[in-house]
């Protein structure tokens, strides 16, 4: 079949995102690409779970990883008695969405819509390992082809000829978004954050960039307000980790001063994304990582003996700050987001 993957970057590739298969999950480790290409074996769903949890995927493919988890927490429970194997998928279930506990509202969706398919599967005598990773394979279907409707949607935002910066690695919208630009025809250069401590920015979203044909300019994070002056940028855009209700953007921490700046120079701050239903601001909890990880860079120390760090993993950008929430739908105000679930929604997830 023809997969919506295609004509994306390496790392896109939904076999290179994570990946079930005779027990085992794949999954390409984020952490070092692409100065080594490297997949993380997990043969236990708890492994997957710490997998995610130890970011050796990010942006949305723990999202994949999750379900890809599932099917191998399917497979674990073969030999088990039907209640037994259900049982097992449930806590598998709980335990994954749980990795990272910003985004355990979106793990959910996954991790018990595997659960539901697999417990059916399971209770009609059929195998409950391919249904699962059927069922993941096609929510990466499902996910790539509206994000490829959000490119499309966001790129007729963007001038004929411009510069855009970006912020961390909106994985799928950042291939597809490189895609539509081919299709509108479109002449447009990148300016990438670096997105410390992980480097998200420099590894991943230039990454995928520079192999989709563009031209990348990546910055370390305390540059973007003179770049922004300097170069002329005309737009800044990124994904989202959490679109609230009331309009309040989670995403990598970074996105708030970047957004501070781009109203201060006047150009557009367009986030992408579905907004997510029943969720706002009182109902968000920023995870705060091992600070040990700011002290280093790729693994080398930089500070004496002492010193402290402080390492919020997220931050959380104000509606005012927003100047569109761009979705599969059409383009919304932060203020209006509920009129998007006014129209029947297929599941994201």
């Amino acid at each position: 079949m023809n997969r919506m993957d295609q004509g994306l970057a390496f790392m896109l590739q939904y076999e290179n995102i994570a990946w079930y298969e005779n027990g085992k999950v794949r999954i390409l480790d984020r952490r070092i690409y692409p100065r080594e290409v490297k997949f993380v074996e997990c043969s236990d769903y708890h492994e997957v779970r710490q997998a995610i949890t130890d970011m050796v995927t990010q942006s949305a493919g723990p999202y994949t990883a999750a379900g890809m988890g599932m099917a191998l927490a399917a497979y674990q429970a073969e030999g088990l008695s039907k209640e037994e194997q259900i049982a097992f998928l449930k806590e598998a279930s709980d335990v994954i969405s749980h990795a990272r506990p910003t985004t355990v509202n979106r793990m959910k969706l996954i991790t018990e819509s595997c659960y539901e398919v697999g417990k059916e599967a399971i209770e009609q005598g059929k195998s409950a390992v391919e249904a699962i990773f059927q069922r993941t394979v096609d929510s990466l279907e499902r996910r790539y082809g509206r994000m490829s409707e959000v490119a499309k949607n966001l790129v007729k935002l963007f001038p004929q000829k411009g510069k855009v910066m970006t912020q961390c690695f909106g994985e799928t919208i950042v291939g597809c978004m490189g895609r539509e630009i081919r299709n509108q025809n479109k002449d447009i250069e990148f300016y990438c954050p670096e997105t410390r401590p992980y480097l998200q920015g420099a590894r991943l979203t230039a990454s995928v960039l520079k192999d989709q044909g563009f031209k990348v300019t990546v910055i370390t994070d305390n540059m973007p307000a003179w770049t922004i002056k300097s170069k002329g940028i005309d737009v800044f855009t990124s994904a989202a980790d959490s679109i609230c209700m009331d309009g309040h953007i989670v995403n990598k921490v970074g996105t708030l001063q970047i957004a501070i700046v781009a109203k201060y120079f006047g150009i557009p701050y367009f986030v992408t994304g579905i907004p997510d239903e029943d969720k706002k601001l009182e109902n968000i909890v920023i995870e705060e990582r091992n600070p040990e990880e700011v002290l280093t860079c790729n693994g080398i120390k930089n500070t004496l003996e002492g010193v402290e760090a402080y390492y919020p993993s997220f931050d959380i950008t104000p509606p005012y700050l927003v100047s569109g929430v761009v979705t599969d739908q059409g383009i919304y105000s932060p203020y209006n987001l509920a009129e998007y679930y006014e129209k029947e929604v297929e599941q994201y997830y």
